[in-house]
């Protein structure tokens, strides 16, 4: 198993999309198409990277995305220009409990730092825990939980944000 980044082509965002789509959703994740979208042109304006998980194909992916361009509402938190953003972590239920959530993770995070980034951010769904456990094995501390009606539709209905220093 490969985990790293590399140039995407056309077929990649196919499978990635594919991965996202099939293997993302749950109670848990909130999905659009505007944002996977919004996601993928910033890759493509190298506004964000994706770090794939890959064997003979991809088979999960998170996507950092840079400074500036990660969301506005983390200015809350610090300055957007010190800080990266994991948007989305998605690994193939196929390949699901192989710790490969937690490696794409990683990765994320030594690309900050080699970045000069001061910290990584992410957020869940509250009650998500299976995204709480690989969170927390890979460093992550809690920021803030809020009330998320928008976004969570189930539960708690709250959105936990969460950061690593690099």
């Amino acid at each position: 198993m490969k985990i790293h980044s590399r140039d995407l082509n056309d077929s990649d965002l196919i499978k990635m999309r594919k991965i996202l789509l099939e293997d993302g959703p749950n109670n848990w994740n909130f999905l659009t198409n505007e944002s996977f979208n919004h996601q993928f042109q910033l890759i493509k304006e190298g506004k964000a990277l994706a770090v794939l998980a890959e064997d003979d194909e991809i088979v999960g992916f998170a996507v950092l995305i840079f400074r500036e361009h990660s969301p506005e509402k983390l200015e809350k938190y610090a300055k957007l220009s010190s800080l990266d953003y994991i948007n989305d972590v998605v690994v193939s239920r196929t390949r699901s409990g192989q710790g490969i959530g937690n490696k794409l993770l990683n990765e994320c995070i030594v690309i900050a730092k080699n970045r000069a980034s001061e910290a990584v951010y992410i957020e869940r769904h509250e009650e998500n825990l299976a995204s709480a456990g690989m969170m927390l094995k890979a460093g992550f501390e809690i920021v803030e939980t809020y009330y998320d009606p928008s976004k969570r539709f189930v539960g708690s209905k709250s959105t936990t944000v969460l950061k690593k220093y690099t």
